[in-house]
């Protein structure tokens, strides 16, 4: 089995990885902010948008893709259709659809270009520290095997 210590270079480029997905969600929490919207409101519109055309998120579906208990999914996507971000709509069984609306599709499209900007000028230290961990991990197996 291989050794299950870290080596410096794993942990330079895990905190440096780290760093970068703060950096990114900051940038993030701050272009959202501009716009009148949290986080999770951006995060859950981007989520509904993201499903693609033709298909349905509930609420629960919702909850999923962010990591929230279900009750606190139901009161974010109430609060973005008070805001008028959304229409919900009860499907049988009970089930809440989420729909964007026009306003937040403008939000969206505002917001993606420059989410896409500095997701692309962060890629190369982003790949460089995941290469390090891959490498560093597959160099491991290899001696490990032999």
């Amino acid at each position: 089995m291989p050794d299950e210590t870290l080596s410096e270079i794993e942990y330079e480029a895990l905190a440096n990885l780290r760093y970068r997905i703060r950096k990114f969600r900051q940038f993030s929490a701050k272009a959202a902010g501009r716009l009148g919207l949290s986080p999770p409101e951006h995060q859950a519109l981007l989520a509904i948008k993201g499903l693609g055309r033709g298909c349905e998120m509930s609420v629960s579906d919702l909850a999923e893709k962010l990591f929230l208990v279900p009750a606190v999914a139901t009161d974010l996507a109430q609060a973005l259709k008070e805001r008028g971000y959304l229409t919900i709509a009860t499907k049988p069984k009970r089930r809440s659809v989420v729909r964007l609306t026009d306003q937040a599709e403008e939000l969206l499209r505002r917001l993606t270009p420059a989410h896409l900007y500095e997701i692309r000028e962060m890629a190369p230290e982003l790949m460089l520290a995941l290469r390090a961990l891959q490498d560093h991990r597959r160099m491991e197996m290899a001696a490990w095997m032999q």
